[in-house]
């Protein structure tokens, strides 16, 4: 089928590239190549120059993910045949609470190592007010104990920073996450503070404009940190149930992922907030038990439920393209 072309969507500042325009030669031109060309090659590893659009749902990605008002990032990969799809998926986009599914799995860890149980206690961490910059690190204080159970399930359904904060006080803070995301292979990962430090700066930055490798992932890295976790090779199977379980329990973004997905589809997902960008990673399992994951990154786009409503899209033609096989079974993954 002929693809229409893709309007060139860089301009003086070139705040992102979602797809790229011309005649048919012109669509061998790699979208990291384009954009490496407004933003240098410096704050992005790997340099995939030679990526283009591999498949039928790739094309139709890049239409759906329009990046002309802020940058878009997918990976999606199906769980049941390894096939794999991207658009931006080796760019770095804020995590923001996305990174709550790898601060639980290093508390599991520990969980695992007999460090403590969930049944162990500890005080949620909240922020005491405090100017933006102020400090390297936003001041918190102690506040009611909890069972760990209890704060990753608040951590995870309901996005609660305070739980997030005990849980990665408990496991040694970003290092000891950094450490256990290193070790299960995902390179292009890093946490660099706390919650609180990250709500009390954000603004700081506009993702839509500038990448920023503090707390960031690329998709593709979400992309193998669920994947693993759903396939057991990084937890036990009672520590992924745990995670997994929760984010199937999910109560935020009820805009984002599964807003579109047909009856018969669940989804186990966790959301991301701040400034100027909206994200959502999660497994999306079909009726007959296919199960894709799906990571999502969205900058600008001028509204928060702009953004939502261009996760809701990305989500279900990626859901979609697996169901209806426009992913070639002869594509390089």
């Amino acid at each position: 089928m002929q693809i229409k072309p893709i309007t060139r969507l860089l301009t003086g500042l070139a705040l992102s590239v979602a797809a790229l325009a011309g005649p048919a030669a012109a669509r061998d031109v790699p979208l990291e190549a384009a954009f490496d060309s407004a933003f240098g090659t410096e704050l992005r590893q790997p340099r995939d120059y030679n990526a283009t659009y591999r498949n039928a749902l790739e094309q139709s990605l890049a239409l759906v993910a329009d990046g002309s008002a802020g940058r878009i990032g997918v990976a999606a990969l199906d769980l049941s045949t390894g096939q794999e799809i991207a658009i931006l998926g080796d760019q770095r986009f804020p995590m923001a609470s996305t990174s709550k599914i790898a601060i639980a799995a290093t508390f599991m860890e520990g969980v695992e190592q007999g460090r403590w149980s969930l049944s162990s206690e500890f005080p949620l961490m909240l922020p005491v007010r405090s100017a933006p910059f102020s400090s390297a690190v936003a001041p918190v204080r102690p506040g009611q104990h909890m069972s760990a159970r209890d704060l990753l399930e608040l951590m995870i359904t309901r996005s609660s920073n305070p739980a997030t904060d005990a849980l990665l006080a408990a496991v040694g803070g970003p290092a000891a996450v950094n450490d256990w995301a290193q070790r299960a292979g995902i390179s292009e990962f890093h946490l660099a503070r706390d919650i609180a430090t990250l709500v009390r700066d954000d603004g700081e930055i506009d993702p839509a404009q500038t990448v920023d490798v503090r707390d960031s992932a690329t998709p593709r890295a979400m992309v193998q940190l669920l994947s693993g976790l759903y396939q057991g090779r990084f937890l036990s199977d009672s520590s992924r149930r745990v995670i997994l379980g929760a984010m199937e329990r999910c109560r935020t973004g009820t805009r984002r992922i599964p807003a579109l997905m047909p009856g018969g589809v669940t989804v186990a997902h966790k959301t991301g907030s701040l400034n100027n960008t909206s994200s959502d990673i999660g497994i999306v399992t079909g009726p007959d038990g296919r199960a894709i994951v799906v990571a999502i990154y969205v900058t600008g786009q001028g509204s928060r439920l702009n953004r939502e409503a261009k996760i809701a899209n990305i989500a279900r033609t990626i859901y979609d393209g697996y169901q209806s096989g426009t992913v070639l079974a002869n594509a390089t993954y």
